[in-house]
């Protein structure tokens, strides 16, 4: 049995279904799977068109990849694509259990190390302590930093965001059981709505995740019924991603403030959320509560995981005054897989429980 299982070899599977071949990584305990081999081309002009092919014609490799029994209704997914820019060393295409998002934090956080280990980008110089990592979201150009030592990634990771900005503050809001909310909604390369899980009648350290999902939930229905979300770039990224929970705490301080994300279909984002971070310190900044350069410290309720954001520039998205958000966190390794399928298999495409 040993020497059997020394030399991996794929089960038997459909052989005219390549195996789907993953490089598995978290960032603040949430899940990253990058597709490294298997996936059918993805076909479009642009990143944003890729995107609009994947849904359409290549949605069962995500179902595969980020449902069960090969995944879970909280796993997240990359399938990395050429880009259009020409500054990008890589484009790529977030995945999670509900669809495609437009960008994804925690997930340039892995990429920018995996981009490095990998040979996705030059090798920095021998004496070089931190590599340049262009990965082109679907929101647009995000550059991440890559701490490095002989040529090879070692400890944080920083990325600069696109433009963030604030596009309501205090929007009221009629949610289901919970009455007249007051919210806010930023943009962090996507859209979330904040709001302080106090106003809901919870406490953000100690509510049962449950109760905070249904909670997060039910504000981001309202939103998308009652708030028309506009981009002044893309229709593409004008939608309502989910709702953050805090702890009511914008002000600044040294010490960390919490937070917990409900995005996609109810699904719990296990780190601070990058994305996430970054609206909230956009936010935070269009509100008068930070200043530039002024360093926050922020901490997953569901892991007590910490990311830090600052706001490192000025900067325009249309007519709305923004910010670029530096976000520090850091990415682990978890292991490889090869992922197949079975024609016969009625549950191949994957399944949901909720």
């Amino acid at each position: 049995m040993e020497n059997m299982l020394a030399v991996p070899r794929l089960p038997p599977h459909d052989p005219g279904t390549p195996a789907l071949l993953v490089v598995d990584m978290h960032t603040g305990g949430e899940p990253l799977r990058i597709v490294v081999a298997g996936c059918p081309e993805v076909a479009g002009p642009t990143l944003l068109a890729k995107r609009r092919y994947m849904r359409q014609h290549l949605d069962h490799v995500r179902q595969r990849l980020m449902f069960e029994p090969r995944g879970h209704r909280d796993m997240y997914g990359a399938v990395l694509v050429p880009s259009e820019l020409p500054d990008a060393h890589l484009g790529v295409l977030f995945l999670h259990n509900e669809g495609y998002s437009s960008m994804c934090g925690h997930a340039v956080l892995a990429l920018g190390r995996f981009a490095l280990d990998f040979g996705l980008v030059p090798a920095p110089l021998p004496d070089a302590h931190e590599a340049l990592v262009n990965i082109h979201c679907p929101c647009g150009l995000v550059a991440a930093f890559v701490e490095c030592e002989g040529g090879r990634s070692r400890g944080p990771v920083r990325f600069h965001s696109v433009p963030a900005f604030a596009l309501a503050t205090d929007l009221l809001v009629d949610v289901p059981g919970h009455g007249k909310v007051m919210v806010d909604v930023a943009y962090g390369g996507t859209f979330y709505a904040f709001v302080s899980a106090e106003k809901l009648g919870l406490d953000i350290g100690s509510a049962k995740t449950r109760d905070l999902v249904d909670a997060a939930s039910a504000v981001t229905e309202a939103v998308k019924a009652q708030f028309k979300i506009n981009h002044p770039d893309s229709e593409d990224l004008a939608f309502l991603y989910g709702t953050i929970l805090t702890d009511g705490k914008d002000a600044y301080s040294e010490e960390p403030t919490t937070n917990i994300c409900v995005f996609a279909d109810e699904q719990v984002d296990r780190s601070p959320t990058g994305s996430g971070v970054t609206a909230r310190v956009a936010l935070q900044y269009h509100k008068g509560l930070l200043e530039l350069t002024q360093t926050r410290a922020f901490r997953s309720s569901a892991t007590g995981s910490v990311f830090t954001g600052k706001a490192v520039r000025e900067a325009k998205c249309g007519e709305f005054k923004a910010v670029i958000v530096e976000v520090s966190g850091e990415a682990h390794y978890t292991g490889t897989a090869s992922f197949t399928v079975e024609d016969d298999d009625p549950l191949k495409d994957g399944f949901l429980l909720k």
